[in-house]
């Protein structure tokens, strides 16, 4: 089921706090990001005063979390600074609303105003309607790739 608000009226986007770390970690799992409300905290509380971090969340008038973002700044020899975004989530309930652009424009103006020349995301190949989404408002894939990992731990 999809509900149907109003962006300009209904929807308020501001910066993520402590009390959003449930809600957050509920919409990680619709993208099969298992993460617990400890977890989100403790995240949230460590990139708190980081300036080259954002975490918004896009809510109802009743403060209900349906959607977050996450940037951060690089620096980069290669290329120019640019914002990273680090995560995109809108509540399957409510996609297709314009609350995922309404972040996106948050995450922008942010950059902006951080002196980014950019932001640049990645997107898993299998997130084809994602794909469809980020060129809609603007963004060139500029290249596909592979990405590794190593646990340290």
């Amino acid at each position: 089921m999809t509900n149907k608000v109003t962006v300009d009226e209904q929807i308020k986007v501001r910066q993520a706090d402590i009390k959003d770390a449930e809600r957050i970690a509920n919409l990680c799992e619709q993208f099969e990001y298992y993460v617990t409300n400890q977890q989100i905290e403790q995240r949230l509380a460590k990139i708190h005063n980081n300036n080259a971090h954002i975490v918004y969340v896009a809510t109802l008038a009743n403060e209900c979390v349906i959607g977050w973002a996450h940037a951060h700044i690089s620096d980069l020899l290669v290329i120019s600074t640019q914002a990273i975004l680090l995560g995109l989530v809108v509540d399957k309930d409510y996609r297709h609303n314009g609350i995922g652009r309404l972040l996106m424009q948050q995450i922008e103006q942010w950059a902006s105003l951080s002196g980014c020349e950019g932001v640049m995301l990645r997107s898993s190949l299998r997130r084809k309607e994602a794909h469809l989404f980020y060129e809609k408002i603007g963004y060139t894939n500029i290249k596909q790739s592979l990405a590794f990992h190593k646990k340290l731990l």
